[in-house]
């Protein structure tokens, strides 16, 4: 098991480098320049012209990538071009509110998504089934930012049952859950989706077996057939989807914290897109790569718990 955490660990370290690398020259290679971005239209040209000498843009694009790389491997993520302040402070002051509501998330599909499908492989063809399968496509179909403005008209504005915008105080866990409510939801009811259809699909497929005929042959009630020979057997490729589909969660976070208001690595995104701030985008990016990889990881070491029988060699 160390041996292939530590291989896969050293495989992420490529996965990384050419992230950061397909970053650093699309960003350049974007129209605008970052100095007149900071300073404003009407700045002069000497103005823009020092504040290029100081962000060190006037230098040869493979030194400003090696000064930043080596940067990265001394666990230095820059300072912002436009403020000048630590990029790893801003990141580690709303990372933990991102990584909050990416889990939330992917609870809430997990809870209610593998019930949900087992129900309607159980019932296939019948009332349930369609009514989850139809459930099912009306999540994958909405986008989140969109679903989280429909939630905040109805439960924030309508009956004000939650806040409309903010994050909340981690120090307050009553508030930070309103807080965190309708966002979570917006992302939770996208997950319930995926992976209520992956269930269903999964247990369509175990239901069939024979080891399954054998078990209610020898008179193991229904509910033991689902619970202690179906669902082992199907959660491998259930856990696969809850894998990647955090890996997209984080990526539908973005647009969910600008709709709901709520610091994260969203916001930071977007603001360094609109300042052109080079460092502080490509170190974002870099960062929500390597959550990717680890999430990954996670998902690679959690089969063999599911199945015992798999080893890793």
């Amino acid at each position: 098991m160390a041996r292939y955490v530590i291989r896969r660990i050293l495989v992420a370290f490529p996965t990384l480098l050419a992230v950061y690398t397909l970053v650093f020259l699309f960003i350049r290679v974007a129209p605008g320049d970052p100095a007149v971005a900071a300073l404003g239209d009407y700045a002069s040209a000497e103005a823009v012209q020092a504040l290029r000498e100081r962000m060190g843009l006037n230098t040869p694009l493979w030194v400003q990538y090696g000064a930043t790389l080596l940067g990265y491997v001394r666990g230095d993520l820059g300072r912002s071009l436009i403020t000048n302040i630590s990029i790893g402070s801003q990141i580690a002051a709303v990372l933990p509110h991102t990584l909050e509501l990416t889990f939330a998330g992917v609870l809430i599909g997990t809870i209610f998504g593998i019930p949900l499908g087992i129900i309607a492989a159980v019932h296939r063809n019948r009332l349930a089934d369609y009514l989850s399968r139809v459930f099912s496509l009306a999540g994958i179909s909405i986008p989140a930012f969109y679903l989280g403005i429909l939630l905040i008209l109805a439960f924030a504005v309508k009956l004000r049952w939650f806040p409309v915008m903010g994050a909340g105080d981690f120090s307050n866990p009553v508030e930070n859950l309103r807080h965190l409510a309708l966002p979570a939801l917006a992302l939770g009811i996208i997950m319930i989706a995926f992976v209520a259809r992956m269930t269903r699909s999964c247990f369509l497929n175990v239901l069939r077996e024979d080891y399954i005929r054998t078990a209610r042959a020898k008179g193991l009630s229904e509910r033991g057939v689902i619970l202690l020979h179906s669902l082992r057997n199907a959660l491998i490729p259930i856990a696969a989807v809850l894998g990647t589909q955090t890996a997209l969660l984080i990526g539908d976070s973005v647009m969910t914290e600008i709709v709901f208001s709520r610091p994260g690595m969203g916001k930071l995104i977007v603001q360094a897109m609109l300042q052109r701030d080079y460092i502080a985008l490509q170190s974002l990016i870099v960062v929500y790569a390597s959550l990717v990889v680890v999430i990954n990881l996670l998902t690679d070491l959690s089969y063999g718990v599911i199945d015992p029988r798999i080893r890793y060699e």
